[in-house]
């Protein structure tokens, strides 16, 4: 089963706890539900982020960020380790920022990199 671990490997920014926790909140996400963190094959770059509500699996480490249940696969800390999430919420962009130590390159829609 999944483990409790107590420092998470990423950090989350005050505006993006905010709106995890609100987002949870808005979508009635059951209490078993955590925020799955990893990275998946694709994107223009080679890798892409993933973002969402999932459930811990056997395979996962899981954090507790500020009350949030952090989900993530033991393989992905590799490619995310001292990575930051904010949120933004300005005029000319709103969502989820990737700030990723771990990548050599990025791709201008900030979603997709090679490590």
């Amino acid at each position: 089963m999944a483990t409790e671990t107590k420092t998470a490997p990423i950090t989350l920014t005050e505006k993006a706890l905010a709106e995890v926790k609100n987002i949870m909140q808005e979508k009635n996400v059951p209490a078993e539900y955590g925020l799955r963190i990893g990275v998946q094959g694709g994107g223009c770059s080679g890798m892409s982020y993933l973002l969402g509500f999932d459930k811990a699996k056997e395979a996962d480490e899981v954090y507790n960020v500020e009350g949030i249940s952090l989900i993530m696969d033991k393989k992905h800390a590799m490619y995310v380790l001292g990575m930051e999430v904010d949120f933004q919420d300005g005029l000319n962009a709103r969502g989820f920022v990737f700030n990723n130590p771990q990548a050599k390159s990025t791709c201008g829609c900030g979603s997709s990199f090679s490590a």
